[in-house]
């Protein structure tokens, strides 16, 4: 397993390594197989038209603010020329043949590749109901859905969202900071039920009715009603109508693993690799949301949605394919900004597993620390990065931590951290 290989393409010149996709960790592994010496051709090829760009703002600074927001971009425009990366933007890749090593693409390119990295994300899950297709229901994850986004909420009274989860959460509090009556629905028995331990869903379910966004649990969406091709409301599984004149959809997302179908590797939850990061085939990779990983903290196969997943993941890849094999071992963290609350979390929490509450949830800054058993899992905290960093640190150095050192306030947390 030593670095991308010399052989030749099929125009005479070195085949390098060829990158789908220009999200996080497409553009994080360009830019790392530079500083980790590689010389080689590097083609990145990005489907959507626009310079990549930051996509958590997206549900909340972008949606949230009165002024014009423009996307921030992942790197400078400049980047791509200093680097000496072909950056081929709006263009897809539409083929691979494992056996010969050679994509296709949809400007009609052919090109060899000596590594092939699939960083295809994921898509929204759509809604299969009546009324999906009217004017006014609108999906978020593109720079392009939230630009139509902030048009509507313009002139928006009332929204309704389809979904508990972290996206549609934090439209749901940037739209009633703008003012906008919300309503949303969540068919499971407490908002982000599947990635919350139940105290701090219970925080955030107060957060946001205190911020007159009103939340229905047990509730998912039957069908979308509208006038003139335009939605005009909602009706619930349990037969309640909703009025609405904008609908954002937040059920989940379904990775992008076409691509690995077509060369060939194993697939199910997304695109699987090794610890490696390597996917049957020798000379594929995947990386970031489209790929299913063995997860080297909870001795399970884990795909995960996040930034620190997709760039840790690519600065690993990139010491692999310059010829420094390097498993990714690295902890998983995450967060979201709903109102004024910052949710931090380090490690993957288990929501059936035993909560340990640290801090004052009245005070607005406080942890909770999720335990199966004696053993910790990971940290939730609210407004309190100190802790969500020593949780960091405990957390990746394997440091034993009890449950009574937890829930003690005279625990010196940072302290104990630092001995790692």
């Amino acid at each position: 397993m030593g670095g991308v290989g010399a052989e030749r393409r099929p125009d005479g010149g070195a085949p390098g390594v060829v990158i789908v996709g220009g999200g996080q960790a497409g553009i994080q592994l360009a830019d790392s197989l530079r500083t980790e010496g590689y010389n080689g051709p590097i083609d990145v090829f990005a489907t959507e038209a626009h310079l990549p760009y930051q996509r958590p703002p997206l549900s909340k600074d972008f949606l949230g603010t009165a002024d014009d927001p423009s996307a921030l971009p992942l790197r400078a425009e400049k980047f791509f020329a200093e680097r000496d990366i072909t950056f081929h933007r709006g263009v897809s890749v539409t083929g691979v043949d494992a056996a010969t090593r050679l994509i296709t693409s949809s400007a009609g390119d052919v090109l060899g590749y000596a590594a092939l990295v699939l960083a295809t994300g994921a898509r929204n899950r759509q809604l299969a109901i009546d009324g999906a297709e009217l004017e006014g229901v609108h999906y978020l994850r593109t720079l392009d859905d939230a630009t139509a986004l902030r048009v509507e909420l313009e002139r928006a009274r009332t929204a309704l969202v389809v979904g508990g989860g972290f996206i549609g959460l934090e439209f749901a509090a940037s739209a009633s900071q703008r003012g906008v009556a919300v309503t949303v629905l969540e068919r499971g028995e407490r908002i982000m039920g599947r990635v919350l331990s139940e105290p701090m869903s219970q925080h955030f379910s107060q957060l946001h009715g205190d911020a007159s966004v009103a939340i229905r649990l047990g509730e998912g969406i039957a069908r979308l009603t509208g006038v003139d091709g335009h939605v005009t409301g909602g009706v619930g599984t349990s037969g309640a109508l909703y009025a609405a004149d904008l609908v954002v959809v937040g059920i989940g997302v379904e990775p992008n693993v076409e691509l690995g179908r077509m060369a060939g590797v194993g697939v199910s939850n997304g695109i699987e690799v090794d610890s490696y990061l390597r996917t049957s085939d020798p000379f594929v990779y995947a990386i970031g949301d489209c790929c299913s990983y063995p997860n080297a903290h909870t001795g399970t196969i884990t795909r995960l949605e996040s930034v620190q997943n997709a760039v840790d993941q690519a600065k690993v890849l990139a010491k692999t394919l310059t010829g420094q094999p390097t498993e990714y071992v690295e902890l998983p963290w995450f967060w979201s900004q709903q109102g004024a609350d910052k949710l931090q979390i380090a490690g993957i929490v288990d929501v059936a597993g035993d909560p340990v509450l640290r801090g004052d949830p009245a005070c607005g800054k406080f942890s909770v620390f999720c335990f199966r058993g004696d053993h910790l899992l990971g940290v939730e905290s609210v407004n309190n990065t100190a802790d969500h960093l020593a949780a960091r640190r405990i957390l990746s150095h394997h440091l034993p931590l009890t449950v009574a050192q937890a829930a003690d306030p005279l625990f010196d947390l940072k302290a104990y951290s630092r001995a790692a």
